[in-house]
């Protein structure tokens, strides 16, 4: 009986899953559309906004965007206009917005306002990146960026009125002066080492034109005038002209560094036990009085690599995603460019896509970085968001 009724209706039931099929991007859309909004006033920094690409807070903005949380009643983050920071424009122009504009009654007004801050990024933007090399114009210097007075002392008001902390590299390193970097690390609990690192998927200065000129010129000044690399590899550096260099095969098990996180809080937050990061990243120490790590970075060195490793000081197990999370306030500290994704704003109108994710993404490209936020940085801000959320 059932052969017969199927071929009978073979073709209809065919019709009927291609709408399926076809119709299921509209569904998912209404669903998004027909969900529920989140009020949660978030002030967003990013000093290093070099195109309206907006790539160094884009995944913040994913996030924010397919959780519907809203900025008032109403209105979803424009991630070209709702932050503080760098604005780029058209024909070589520029406008600052960033929070050095207030004074500190202004400031504290604004934490009054605000229940979270987001610092996403406050590397700046240099002169050499923003003229184009046929200006006339100074090619040295910085046009704006580093964490401000005005930052930190935003920073630290938020903590004092309990609310909701969250942020990442680069924001201690150069060019935030010492002096605001050694308050930093007093009000939060944490020591920058002054390390930075990045792994590259070629170390062939012939064919890997993103190898910073600065960093190959300070190895060779410390190594008589040799770059002896071509394979892939993990690059340390520190004050801009300390480096350490470890190969694939030569001073690594793994090629590429990986983050790590335990049961506990791959439960909580989404967190898979182990998954490659192929950007910028620092090496940190924590008070673990103040806060505590909830995934780590893991340099797989074999005994040479260990070596050089001890030699500059440089652990192979660092913290990745750095926590306080007790009643007085909520911080948190990513090691790493971990809200600079160039994942496809769009998706996040879709509503159930991070099902689907596998599509969006391919694992075999050792440097892609769309896997991290589908896999760890998407789950990891959108249960702080939601528990924040939740509980305020």
């Amino acid at each position: 009986m059932a052969a017969p009724f199927l071929k009978k209706y073979r073709k209809f039931l065919k019709v009927i899953l291609l709408l399926l099929v076809l119709g299921s991007p509209v569904w998912m859309w209404l669903a998004w559309l027909s969900s529920p909004t989140k009020k949660l006033t978030i002030a967003i920094i990013d000093k290093t906004v070099l195109t309206q690409k907006i790539q160094a807070h884009r995944s913040l903005n994913w996030v924010l965007n397919y959780e519907k949380f809203t900025k008032n009643k109403t209105e979803l983050y424009q991630p070209q206009r709702d932050y503080f920071g760098f604005f780029p424009s058209v024909n070589g122009k520029y406008i600052v917005r960033g929070l050095e504009r207030f004074n500190k009654s202004q400031l504290e007004q604004l934490s009054d306002d605000a229940q979270a801050i987001y610092l996403a990024d406050a590397y700046g933007i240099y002169k050499k990146d923003w003229y184009t090399t046929t200006s006339a114009l100074p090619q040295e210097g910085i046009l704006y960026g580093g964490m401000s007075e005005e930052d930190l002392y935003f920073l630290q008001q938020m903590k004092a009125k309990h609310k909701l902390i969250i942020t990442e590299f680069n924001c201690l390193g150069a060019p935030t002066s010492s002096m605001i970097r050694t308050q930093f690390e007093h009000s939060f609990g944490m020591q920058w080492t002054g390390w930075i690192g990045r792994y590259f998927t070629s170390l062939d200065t012939t064919e890997n034109k993103d190898i910073p000129r600065w960093l190959i010129k300070s190895y060779k000044e410390q190594h008589h005038n040799r770059w002896p690399f071509t394979k892939s590899g993990i690059v340390f550096i520190k004050d801009g002209d300390n480096v350490v260099v470890l190969e694939k095969d030569k001073e690594l098990n793994d090629e590429l560094p990986r983050i790590k996180a335990g049961i506990e809080e791959q439960q909580h937050y989404g967190l898979p036990a182990s998954i490659k990061y192929s950007f910028w990243f620092d090496v940190i120490k924590i008070d673990s009085s103040f806060n505590h790590t909830i995934a780590s970075f893991s340099i797989d060195a074999n005994a040479k690599g260990k070596q050089l490793l001890q030699q500059a000081g440089i652990p192979s197990l660092f913290p990745a995603i750095t926590v306080h999370r007790n009643n007085d306030y909520r911080f948190f500290y990513f090691s790493a460019d971990f809200s600079d994704s160039p994942v496809n704003l769009v998706s996040s109108h879709f509503k159930g896509i991070p099902y689907i994710d596998f599509i969006m993404y391919n694992t075999a490209d050792p440097e892609e970085r769309e896997s991290f936020f589908w896999k760890a940085y998407r789950p990891l801000l959108t249960r702080i968001l939601n528990d924040y959320y939740n509980n305020n």
